[in-house]
């Protein structure tokens, strides 16, 4: 099996990105998350930290968190969001406050044959009650809400194709509200996606930066629900390493000083 494979996205319609936009679920607190949601009934907080929409007092892990999340999805009109025709690859590019930061990184998702093989590999161990928690939501939306970070080893012929499908200009491009800049490429080529598998394939291992709970949860979900037969795949999101920084943790941080190695 390919390490990874493009897949169809629901995403936001291109005129509704900014409502939509919001920080992974992990890099707010709950009160954090409230906050910044306040006024935007479309920001995707409401689905990935749906304990905002609920009693300030409530666990965050109680059922009626994720039984929130589901009323959320179904509750995002066609308007807001638009899915994929077809199979694709995404290419993402961040720049803050306007500044490009290094070259466009690509979404996908990632065999999990490979992850319990270990040619995509991981370095931390998981807590149950985190893994629930990401199980509880993949269960409870029918989606993976959020990608694993993963870091591939040079490979020249990936940046030349990802510079290559982002020459021109991009499908979404919003500004959010803390002033970075995102932009989506969609990969619809057959022949592009065929050759871009086929490079990260070739490599002989990928390796999971950050997102080990969403990894192990969606690897618990494939192997509970059957997947029809399917070796099952998870959300990603790949680097290139030589583009990432390895920041510090720092418990109770947020932001970028909360990155993970």
């Amino acid at each position: 099996m390919p390490l990874i494979q493009p897949f169809r996205a629901l995403r936001p319609a291109p005129n509704r990105a900014g409502e939509v936009l919001a920080p992974p679920y992990d890099v707010l607190s709950s009160a954090e998350a409230r906050e910044r949601a306040k006024g935007k009934p479309w920001s995707f907080l409401h689905i990935s930290k749906p304990e905002i929409d609920l009693d300030p007092g409530i666990d965050p892990y109680d059922r009626a968190v994720y039984a929130k999340a589901a009323e959320k999805s179904r509750s995002y009109d066609r308007r807001r969001r638009a899915r994929s025709r077809r199979q694709s690859l995404a290419i993402t590019s961040t720049g803050r406050r306007g500044a490009a930061i290094g070259r466009p990184v690509f979404a996908a998702i990632a065999s999990l044959a490979a992850y319990r093989s270990n040619r995509i590999r991981k370095h931390e161990h998981t807590t149950p009650l985190k893994e629930d928690d990401r199980v509880r939501q993949i269960d409870a939306v029918n989606a993976q809400t959020g990608p694993v970070m993963i870091a591939y080893p040079a490979a020249p012929e990936v940046d030349a194709i990802l510079a290559r499908s982002s020459e021109h200009s991009p499908d979404v491009d919003v500004t959010a509200d803390d002033g970075v800049r995102h932009e989506l490429w969609m990969i619809n080529d057959d022949d592009t996606i065929d050759r871009l598998t086929r490079a990260i394939d070739a490599l002989p291992a990928l390796y999971i930066a950050d997102g080990h709970h969403r990894s192990a949860a969606a690897a618990r979900v494939a192997q509970v629900r059957g997947d029809n037969g399917s070796p099952g795949y998870f959300l990603a999101v790949l680097f290139p390493h030589h583009q990432m920084t390895i920041l510090d943790y720092k418990p109770g941080a947020t932001g970028p000083e909360r990155a993970q190695s």
